[in-house]
C-alpha cells in the first residue's frame, strides 16, 4: 500500500515508545491515526504533545479484553469511517520462566503480547476486508521472537514467537485480497515497557528479568526510526521489518543450525514429496501476489 495520505490507522500501545513512534510517522505521512493505550496518563501526555492536530484520536484500551477491542473498533469506525492500517503493537514485559509454576504473570503476559494481537486481527481485519480498498497489518513481535531469551524472558519469548507464526499465516491468508501483512521485530529501542501500565495489569518485570538489562543499555534506537521503518515496510509490503542490523550474524548462525538439523540423504516416499511440493507451490504463489495501492 504505497499511498498513505488520507488513510486511517489504528495503533495499539501508542501512548509511548514504538507505538508512539509509529503513530507520529503515520501523521507525518498525512494519515489519520487512532492511538489506543491502556494508560490514561500516557494518552494524556500524547494529547498534550500532539495538541492542535485534528488528525489524531485517542482511545483507552486493554488489548487483552475482547469486548474493549470491539468497542474500540466501533468507535474508530464512528470517528473515521473505516480503517486501512492496523498496528498491533501493545506489549508488556515480564511473565516469568516457562518452567515457573506461577500462572498469573504468565497468563497476563501471553494475554497482552499474543492475545492482544489475536484480538486486534480478529476484530479489525473484517473491517479492512469489508471496504475493499486494501490495507496493511503490522504485528509487533521482537528480536526475542527470533533470538530466544532464557529464564525470566520465557513468557515474552513464547508470545513473540507466536506473533511471528500468526503473522506469517495471516500474510498468506490475506494475500489474495490485496491486503499486506508485516511482522515487526525491533531490537533495543527507547521504550517505557519496563514501567508497565499505570492502571491494572501486571506489566512489571521481576528482578533478574533479562529484558531489564536490555532496556537499561545506552544506545537504544529512537522510536521514530522504527516508525520510519514501518512506513517503508508498508509501502514495500515487507514480510519482515527488521530494524537492528547487529542481529544479522546471530540469526544467520541460528538459521544454519536449523538447516544442519535436517537429515541428509533420506529417502522420501513419492506421495509425501508430491504433497509437500503442492503445499510449497501454493504458498509461494501467495507470497508473490500484489497488494492494493
Amino acid at each position: 500500500m504505497r499511498k498513505l495520505t488520507g488513510k486511517i490507522a489504528f495503533v495499539t500501545g501508542g501512548g509511548s515508545g514504538i507505538g508512539l513512534g509509529i503513530a507520529r510517522s503515520f501523521l507525518a505521512e498525512g494519515m489519520t491515526v487512532v492511538i489506543a493505550d491502556v494508560s490514561e496518563t500516557r494518552l494524556g501526555e500524547v494529547r498534550a504533545m500532539l495538541a492542535g492536530s485534528n488528525a489524531v484520536h485517542f482511545i483507552r484500551l486493554d488489548v487483552a479484553d475482547r469486548e474493549q477491542m470491539r468497542a474500540a473498533a466501533d468507535e474508530t469506525v464512528r470517528l473515521c469511517g473505516k480503517v486501512h492500517v492496523l498496528c498491533n503493537n501493545a506489549g508488556i514485559a515480564g511473565g516469568g520462566d516457562v518452567a515457573d509454576p506461577d500462572f498469573a504473570a504468565w497468563d497476563r503476559a501471553l494475554g497482552v503480547n499474543f492475545g492482544g494481537v489475536v484480538n486486534g486481527v480478529k476484530v479489525f481485519v473484517p473491517l479492512i476486508r469489508a471496504h475493499g480498498e486494501g490495507g496493511h497489518i503490522v504485528n509487533t513481535s521482537s528480536m526475542a521472537g527470533i533470538v530466544p531469551l532464557p529464564g525470566e524472558g520465557g513468557a515474552y519469548t513464547t508470545a513473540k514467537f507466536a506473533v511471528r507464526g500468526l503473522t506469517e499465516s495471516l500474510r498468506l491468508s490475506l494475500a489474495p485480497e490485496g491486503i499486506g501483512v508485516s511482522c515487526l521485530c525491533p531490537g533495543l529501542t527507547r521504550s517505557r515497557i519496563m514501567q508497565g501500565p499505570d492502571e491494572g495489569g501486571t506489566g512489571l518485570a521481576r528482578e533478574g528479568d533479562p529484558t531489564v538489562l536490555f532496556n537499561s543499555l545506552e544506545g537504544a534506537m529512537d522510536p521514530l526510526e522504527v516508525g520510519a521503518a514501518v512506513v517503508r515496510g508498508i509501502r514495500e509490503n515487507q514480510p519482515y521489518i527488521l530494524t537492528h542490523g547487529e542481529f544479522r550474524d546471530e540469526v544467520a548462525g541460528l538459521s544454519a543450525a536449523l538447516l544442519d538439523a535436517f537429515p541428509v540423504g533420506q529417502e522420501v516416499p513419492e506421495a509425501r514429496l508430491r504433497f509437500e511440493e503442492g503445499r510449497q507451490s501454493m504458498t509461494e504463489a501467495l507470497r508473490h501476489l500484489p497488494v492494493k495501492d
